[in-house]
């Protein structure tokens, strides 16, 4: 037989709790969260009241309050999709570059120290240059290949292909970290690829028409792809340290979690990047321009991650970080 009583005692907060939710009409992102899981909760436990023949009035009581979640639920469901859709671009994505910033930003330093490094002893030694390619090869990357590279296909598929292939890259990085060691030989790999034509087109006194042609759309793709491999090491390390709070499933779950916000967040983002690549890069406006605009789109990206994403960190409590994170 149930105890009636110590059922209804047990979960009597948790109606009350949803009966509040449910009248409700301004919830915050966590608040609905909540909604949901109370109203599936109520309905089990309904279910479970049905099934033992309790005191008519509370089925009668407790029917009337799942009612109302159920009306709250789908109602808030019913606003459109939209709603989900700004929460994600407000608060989570940016919440979630936020959370991660010491990932990647560390990431991003060592990586473009290196990379500098790298350009400039290939361009100093032409010797090391020549294992990677002939002068003749070099002579045609710097006067032919490396400018015509952004306009050898119409805008428009350039911009998908570009896209596409730097998702994908971006993507393997996060997907890799729970592996750690794949991210590094991604990333070693298109250092040195950006080195070996750096090198080039600096020995050729190309430099200018090197960073030109970079940075429009590098300062922003790049640093999607710092972003990935960054959250995607945090991943990883995730299941190393998962902390003294959680074990290694739940802080793994956890940071998954993160970095499925993280991906979704950067496809819109390559997908700028590609358009810069595509029509600014290759464009006919003055050198300075071009730069300009990539410039203002990435420092634009940077402030959206760093500064409304600490704001959106701070009332937005659901990041792996935060001790009340719900458990896996």
């Amino acid at each position: 037989m149930m105890d009636l009583d110590a059922y209804v005692a047990e979960r009597g907060g948790e109606w009350h709790r949803l009966e509040v939710l449910a009248t409700r009409r301004d919830l915050t992102a966590a608040e609905v969260d909540e909604l949901v899981v109370l109203y599936q909760r109520a309905a089990t436990h309904l279910s479970v009241l049905r099934s033992r023949n309790p005191d008519p009035i509370m089925l009668a009581e407790l029917s009337r309050l799942v009612l109302a979640g159920r009306a709250a639920v789908t109602g808030r469901s019913g606003r459109g999709f939209w709603r989900p859709v700004a929460d994600f671009v407000v608060f989570r994505f940016p919440g979630a570059l936020y959370r991660t910033r010491r990932w990647w930003g560390t990431l991003a330093v060592l990586l473009v120290a290196a990379c500098a490094a790298l350009i400039w002893y290939m361009a100093a030694n032409p010797d090391v240059l020549a294992l990677f390619a002939s002068d003749a090869e070099i002579d045609k990357v710097v006067d032919q290949d490396f400018v015509g590279y952004y306009s050898e296909y119409h805008a428009q598929n350039f911009a998908l292909q570009v896209w596409t292939n730097n998702a994908l890259l971006t993507a393997q990085c996060l997907a890799a970290g729970v592996l750690i060691l794949p991210v590094f030989y991604l990333l070693a790999t298109n250092l040195l690829n950006t080195g070996v034509v750096g090198g080039m087109m600096v020995s050729q006194d190309a430099g200018d028409t090197f960073l030109t042609y970079l940075a429009p759309h590098g300062l922003l793709e790049i640093t999607c792809l710092f972003v990935g491999a960054g959250v995607g090491l945090r991943l990883g390390w995730s299941w190393i340290a998962p902390g003294p709070l959680r074990t290694r499933r739940e802080s793994l779950v956890a940071w998954a979690r993160e970095g499925m916000v993280v991906a979704v967040g950067l496809v819109p983002t390559l997908a700028v990047a590609g358009v810069l690549e595509a029509f600014v890069t290759p464009s006919g406006l003055p050198a300075p321009v071009r730069i300009g605009i990539g410039a203002l789109v990435w420092l634009t990206f940077l402030g959206y991650a760093l500064v409304w994403g600490r704001i959106a960190d701070e009332n937005r409590p659901a990041g792996p970080d935060r001790a009340d994170l719900p458990t896996a």
